[in-house]
């Protein structure tokens, strides 16, 4: 029998930054580098996406 599994990776970083753009793409960078050199491992998982978003925290996260 064959099962399909569906899996995601969920993280936050606090980035140093002057804009949110900025801050994404430091992330994105280390991550696409990260795939570049695993990229077998990411291909044999079936890894399709990595998206994040850059934001300010909140009143009730601790920065």
């Amino acid at each position: 029998m064959k099962y399909k599994v569906h899996w995601l990776i969920d993280g936050l970083i606090e980035v140093d930054s002057n804009e949110a753009e900025t801050a994404e793409n430091i992330i994105k960078e280390k991550i696409e580098d990260f795939i570049k050199n695993n990229s077998k491992f990411f291909q044999e998982i079936g890894a399709k996406a990595v998206q994040g978003q850059a934001y300010l925290p909140g009143k009730d996260e601790q920065s």
